[in-house]
């Protein structure tokens, strides 16, 4: 019986890389780095080796500086232990014929006293995000931050940049900007935490300004082909104050256009987790990923609780490059192979998805031994 095409399967060329399928594993927080230097572990290598059947693994958000933090036990890049730490989880991904990026972030005004010794943390304006900071001592409401100077802006970019350094160094393949709704960037980007009166904040132009600063900064470091961002335009849910408004679309408008002359790896989008009827961004209810289709001329990778079925559809009808999955790969490290031969899919533990060390992390059992499927 002919097998039936599917593009997810397909190679994909990203730039100067030859990716094996278009199957990408999305960054997702694990918080299995306990140690109190943030240290990526030989459990965190071997849980990334099993699942090397990607064509490209993104890793979890990583700090790119000590002031970055805001969640317990995800590791950092920013110090030489740390770098030490990833240099056992590149090689075990490529040792298994994988391609690995690290995820860059900071999470900004959402952080809490508690991970910088009672100081607060920093956002674009002394506002408030009303969202949560998990803490050593459990979930904790936000407060509010103290406001970067101009100066502490320009010295984030600059971590930003000494972030991909380390990664370069680590021996990933890339890097991705942490772009995501409730981090630092999209902080700025936003009406309801951006109240800057200098170059900063006010006009669309002025609060973007700090996503090409990063961007230029750690194109230096990587070439432009090798560097990309992952951005949730219109996440509702669970994220405080910054939710859509009127200036969301133009302001996307504006990044798309901007970010098409700079033939990134990809731009990764996250589609809505709701729906979107009654909100500013109504308009984009049908169409979501082709409005980014239309709006940007490079690579675009799509995550929205995407199924087998659903990836190859939207692959197939052009409208994305790249198809990335998240909760799927956490109890199915052979995501890829149980694609390949359409076999049911297990279900994760969300109680060790932050915790349990070895358990709900690397003990997933695969469908099929790899032999078997050969």
């Amino acid at each position: 019986m002919e097998k039936v095409r599917q593009p997810l399967l397909e190679e994909y060329q990203l730039g100067d890389l030859r990716l094996k399928n278009r199957v990408v594993m999305s960054s997702l927080t694990r918080g299995r780095a306990m140690n109190a230097g943030l240290v990526p572990t030989a459990l965190m290598a071997e849980y990334y080796a099993q699942r090397a059947s990607a064509g490209l693994i993104l890793s979890e958000g990583t700090w790119v500086n000590p002031r970055s933090i805001g969640f317990i036990n995800v590791p950092g890049i920013y110090t030489r232990e740390q770098v030490e730490g990833w240099k056992l989880v590149t090689k075990a991904v490529h040792d298994k014929g994988g391609l690995i990026f690290s995820q860059l972030g900071h999470i900004g005004s959402a952080s809490h006293p508690d991970f910088f010794d009672g100081e607060l943390p920093a956002g674009p304006s002394a506002i408030n995000p009303k969202t949560k900071s998990f803490t050593p001592e459990g979930f904790k409401d936000s407060l509010t931050p103290r406001e970067f100077t101009v100066t502490e802006i320009k010295q984030t970019v600059q971590d930003y940049k000494h972030a991909a350094q380390n990664a370069k160094e680590a021996g990933f393949d890339g890097v991705e900007v942490h772009a995501q709704t409730g981090m630092l960037i999209p902080q700025f980007l936003s009406l309801a935490t951006n109240q800057r009166t200098d170059e900063y904040g006010g006009n669309i132009e002025n609060r973007a300004r700090i996503v090409f600063e990063i961007l230029d900064a750690i194109i230096e470091v990587w070439g432009s082909t090798r560097v990309s961002i992952k951005f949730t335009p219109v996440a509702i849910s669970n994220v405080g104050i910054m939710t859509p408004d009127v200036e969301t679309i133009p302001l996307f408008q504006y990044i798309l256009k901007k970010l098409s002359g700079y033939n990134l790896a990809y731009l990764h989008i996250v589609g809505p987790a709701e729906d979107l009827t009654g909100t500013p961004v109504e308009v984009l209810q049908d169409n979501y990923f082709s409005h980014f289709r239309r709006n940007y001329s490079g690579r675009l990778m799509a995550n929205m609780g995407f199924t087998q079925e659903s990836g190859n559809a939207i692959l197939n009808e052009g409208i994305a490059d790249l198809v990335s999955f998240g909760a799927p790969f956490i109890a199915n490290p052979d995501l890829v192979e149980r694609f390949e031969h359409h076999l049911p899919l297990s279900e994760s533990n969300r109680d060790t998805y932050y915790t349990g060390g070895e358990n709900g992390y690397t003990d997933y059992p695969r469908a099929v031994d790899g032999s078997a499927l050969a």
